[in-house]
């Protein structure tokens, strides 16, 4: 009878420690917003934004990634007033430039500490990495608390350079590195952002033996197209490569993934799809 009750107390322990992991989901996503580009025509911002608006609200985001973002861009999705963001401009740590800001909600996270570091050989200031002379990138990170169970973690927004090609391999080093540097109290941590690289380069293989790609250990299937940009081609986009990632450490589990197809008058709210990831920190 003893025997009997205490494993039950046992089971009932184990599921309700199972239950209280479970109540404190986060919905994280990364969504490059394709830049304010006049020549985009009808697919441009002042176009679609409202779109862009509707989907990461209707999609319930609790915090996520943006690239390509000029501060007009980001002043338009700060009217959403649940939300607050952190992350300087590339081309002065302050408001010029693309951004690779962080959105999260207010009523959900505290942010403890942020900063911005460029991709590059002198990362603590505006500069062009290696090949990359086209632009300067940037990656934005802040330290969050959960308010909710008090849980702190770290995440990293980046774009890595389209064209540079030792550029993206010295990036993914060089993430590593300042990842590593900047967390050293053993908090989980997110990665995320459009890394212009598909999973079999070099430079992927470098953030994943560190990180965890989260379509790769969700736990239910992944959703949606493989690949991520589709260039605002609504009818013939293959969508078979995928360069926008959510890297997570190990002591994230990954519920669910998503790539997230959602259109308005035959049109995408961007030229890239966005990522969700439902997650648990453990």
């Amino acid at each position: 009878m003893m025997k009997y009750l205490l494993s039950t107390l046992m089971l009932l322990f184990i599921f309700g420690e199972l239950r209280a992991q479970q109540s404190n989901p986060i919905n994280v996503a990364t969504y490059n917003l394709r830049y304010d580009n006049p020549n985009d025509g009808m697919n441009a911002w002042p176009y679609r934004k409202q779109q862009v608006e509707d989907l990461i609200r209707y999609h319930s985001f609790d915090i996520f990634g943006t690239e390509e973002g000029l501060i007009g861009m980001l002043n338009d999705l700060s009217e959403m007033k649940e939300y607050a963001r952190t992350g300087g401009g590339r081309d002065d740590g302050k408001q010029a430039g693309e951004h690779s800001a962080i959105f999260y909600r207010i009523d959900r996270f505290q942010l403890l500490k942020y900063g911005d570091f460029w991709l590059s050989e002198t990362p603590d200031k505006p500069s062009y990495g290696w090949d990359a002379t086209g632009n300067r990138r940037i990656c934005s990170w802040g330290k969050f608390k959960d308010k909710t169970d008090g849980k702190e973690f770290y995440f990293f927004c980046v774009h890595f350079d389209n064209q540079g090609v030792i550029a993206r391999h010295e990036s993914s080093k060089l993430m590593v590195k300042k990842i590593k540097e900047i967390v050293n109290d053993g908090s989980p941590i997110f990665c995320v952002g459009d890394f212009n690289s598909t999973p079999e380069t070099e430079q992927i293989q470098v953030i994943s033996s560190f990180l965890q790609d989260s379509r790769k250990i969700t736990q239910m299937l992944p959703y949606g197209p493989v690949g991520t940009f589709e260039g605002f081609d609504y009818a013939n986009a293959p969508l078979k490569d995928r360069i926008d990632y959510i890297f997570v450490s190990n002591k994230i589990t990954v519920l669910k993934y998503a790539v997230l197809t959602d259109s308005y008058d035959h049109r995408y709210p961007s030229d890239h799809l966005p990522v969700v990831a439902k997650v648990i920190i453990q």
